[in-house]
């Protein structure tokens, strides 16, 4: 099947049937092949899930050799707020190919993301009808907290992962979403990494490995 964003897909090894799914979204300026990275250590533990990391929809308006979920050229919330619903949209849709060409449920699917895509990965998670397995964060924030706080749906469980020393994002924001979450009761999990910028180290994808270890099921 084609999907409707361009994606770099890991399937299981050995050809083992798929039970379960993956998303993961790159962060601004990224693409799918950086945040699939991820995968080569992740996939051995998951012999039955299929690991998707899709192109933004949009060239990066800074850097064109990568894409964006929203335009960050315009220091405007309300128009970052009205770009990140437009790219909701969008990958909506590509999640309901997902669903419909594997057959999953969205309590099947992981989604998550790294900065720009752990923002869009909030704001898709929360607001499907259905929970997904889980949602994955990484280094992100809540884009606009009174919109979202208006399209809560679901209480899909939540982990949230930050470096202390994000220059890019700061890790205040992994405190303001953790009280958002916690004050709307939702299952929420959080880490701050010592000594960390805005990147993914290996401790965070250790740790967000076994997060996600313990919510699948195979």
């Amino acid at each position: 099947m084609t999907f409707c964003l361009d994606t770099v897909i890991i399937p299981p090894e050995n050809d083992e049937p798929i039970k379960n799914a993956v998303i993961l979204l790159h962060g601004y300026g990224g693409d799918g092949k950086d945040i699939s990275m991820l995968t080569l250590n992740w996939r051995r533990f998951f012999k039955n899930t299929v690991f998707l990391c899709p192109n933004g929809h949009e060239k990066c308006q800074i850097n064109p050799a990568g894409f964006q979920w929203f335009d960050l050229s315009q220091d405007d919330e309300e128009y970052i707020l009205i770009q990140s619903l437009e790219a909701e949209l969008v990958i909506k849709k590509f999640i309901h190919e997902v669903q419909k060409n594997y057959n999953l449920s969205k309590n099947e699917i992981v989604i998550g993301g790294f900065s720009q895509g752990c923002m869009m990965s909030i704001n898709l998670g929360i607001t499907s009808d259905e929970e997904f397995n889980c949602i994955v964060g990484f280094s992100g924030k809540i884009i606009n907290k009174e919109n979202l706080q208006t399209r809560i749906k679901n209480k899909s469980k939540i982990l949230l992962i930050h470096g202390d020393q994000d220059e890019i994002v700061s890790p205040n924001y992994l405190l303001e979403a953790k009280d958002f979450f916690v004050r709307n009761k939702f299952d929420i999990q959080s880490k701050l990494i010592k000594n960390c910028g805005h990147n993914i180290p290996v401790e965070a994808s250790s740790f967000a490995l076994n997060y996600i270890k313990k919510n699948l099921k195979f």
